[in-house]
């Protein structure tokens, strides 16, 4: 039977937070770049978005499956409750980012329009979520022996 290595999980809570903070950061530039496509009508906005959603499900793909992974391996300690919450913001996440994905993939107006920017605007809310729930340690707890 392996033993668990605390420097190791240290290293990997690390990761975690690198594979996060580009959800975070693409989608949250996502909006932006939605808005200044609302109010320029320059087409080339809406192309930039699309390349930022699409790069942010890539990196939130990676850190959804890392935080499946981390629930499964400590399933069975009592920690389950948060990480669960983790999985399924960054779950929900990624679901509506690729529906956003689609969304911009349709020709310029259509593409972001209202529905557009509220997928682009829930997207970047839940990356924070999960970003505040990763960096502020509420999904783990230590315990004292």
């Amino acid at each position: 039977m392996a033993v668990w290595n605390p420097g190791l999980e240290r290293w990997l809570d690390a990761l975690r937070g690198l594979l996060l903070s580009f959800p975070i950061a693409l989608f949250t530039i996502a909006v932006f770049t939605d808005i200044t496509y609302l109010r320029t009508a320059e087409v080339q906005w809406t192309n930039f978005s699309a390349w930022l959603i699409t790069g942010a499900l890539v990196f939130g793909g990676l850190a959804a499956a890392w935080a499946l992974i981390s629930l499964l391996l400590r399933f069975r300690r009592g920690d389950r409750n948060p990480r669960l919450v983790f999985f399924a913001l960054l779950a929900v996440m990624w679901v509506l980012g690729l529906v956003n994905a689609f969304k911009h993939s349709q020709d310029a107006w259509s593409s972001v329009g209202a529905f557009g920017l509220i997928l682009s605007i829930l997207c970047s809310l839940l990356a924070m979520a999960a970003g505040v729930m990763a960096f502020s340690g509420l999904h783990t707890r230590e315990i004292a022996r």
